[in-house]
């Protein structure tokens, strides 16, 4: 990857309205059968267009062929049970009903890859894909065989790195590891969640990237994120391990949030995937807020590790905006190449 300061989005862009409900989270399908099956892969050919048009250099498949960031990996797993369901406590946050381990987990058979080799046929451009990382897929179950979130982790983490293998073989240039819950878990971060995303990305010739954020912009994280104060200082506690560790890439939520820039240091080394993109607000961002953000990160990063994102995915929203946003993200990337230059 050449180009300075190379754009990206972290995860989710808007359905059509016509594979899914608009501006609805994890929203179910319209479609079904082999309609389904034809409509996602027109979908996530125009979610490339479309990132395309509005100049993204790192095209992802916006997760135009998954109903859900973590669920949609474990639905292709033996060993749960989506029948027998039960309510917890999702990162603490808010209480939903999830599947049920009842038995050994392990994988059918390639989860994403066939969706991976279309994506790559659609662009020359470098692509990225994300999975659920270990400790962020069992906080979206309940587990009534291991007993043990550690152990069911580790078990998860290898699952993770035989899909992470095939989808680097069908050509993905950046797996990402999306890990929300490095923001709330800290001791068991610590303990053994850093040490399980590694074996998730053990191996990998592509680079590894790891999306720690405070959530989708819906009313049970902004409600969290009310209660945090002027300073979110949660990656203090994940970065210094993370600058230590074999992940190439460290994904944050920065704009229009309360995370000190100055944190960013601790990572010093890393590549640095930097939210500059707000997306609870459907406000689209000028390019010079956009370039602003990214200035004041440069303080932290070298240019060449800086990769302008948003802060995380932007499903939720309508269309229009997202899209709009991504060229605002692409325009103030722009700006700062060229201040750069001069």
């Amino acid at each position: 990857m050449t180009t300075l300061l190379p754009t990206s989005t972290v995860g989710s862009l808007p359905k059509p309205a016509w594979l899914a409900k608009p501006e609805v989270l994890w929203s179910p399908w319209e479609l079904e059968g082999d309609v389904l099956v034809e409509g996602k892969h027109d979908a996530l050919r125009s979610a490339v267009q479309e990132q395309e048009r509005r100049g993204l250099d790192i095209i992802s498949d916006g997760e135009q062929t998954r109903q859900h960031f973590v669920t949609t990996f474990i639905e292709n797993l033996d060993g749960v049970d989506f029948e027998n369901r039960e309510t917890v406590r999702i990162r603490n946050r808010y209480d939903a009903s999830v599947p049920t381990v009842v038995g050994a987990v392990s994988r059918r058979g390639p989860v994403f890859v066939e969706d991976a080799a279309f994506l790559r046929a659609q662009t020359d451009r470098p692509i990225k894909w994300a999975l659920p990382g270990p400790m962020t897929m069992i906080d979206t179950l309940s587990d009534r065989y291991y007993g043990s979130r550690e152990k069911l982790a580790w078990e998860f983490a290898t699952i993770l790195n035989d899909e992470a293998r095939e989808l680097e073989a069908a050509g993905v240039d950046i797996i990402q590891f999306d890990e929300p819950a490095f923001n709330v878990f800290f001791d068991e971060m610590k303990d053994w969640g850093i040490a399980a995303l590694e074996r998730a990305a053990e191996g990998l010739r592509a680079e590894t990237a790891v999306h720690i954020c405070y959530g989708y912009g819906i009313k049970a994280n902004t409600d969290w994120k009310a209660t945090l104060g002027s300073e979110w200082r949660q990656y203090e506690e994940s970065f210094p391990l993370l600058q230590r560790s074999s992940i190439d890439i460290v994904s944050l939520e920065s704009h229009h949030s309360n995370v000190p820039i100055d944190l960013v240091e601790l990572v010093r080394g890393k590549k640095v995937m930097l939210g500059a993109l707000d997306v609870a607000s459907e406000r689209i961002e000028t390019p010079e807020e956009v370039a602003d953000t990214l200035r004041r990160a440069l303080q932290f990063v070298d240019a060449d590790k800086l990769i302008p994102s948003s802060n995380c995915g932007m499903a939720p929203l309508p269309r229009r905006v997202a899209f709009d946003k991504v060229s605002a993200l692409t325009a103030g990337a722009a700006l700062l190449r060229e201040e750069l230059a001069d």
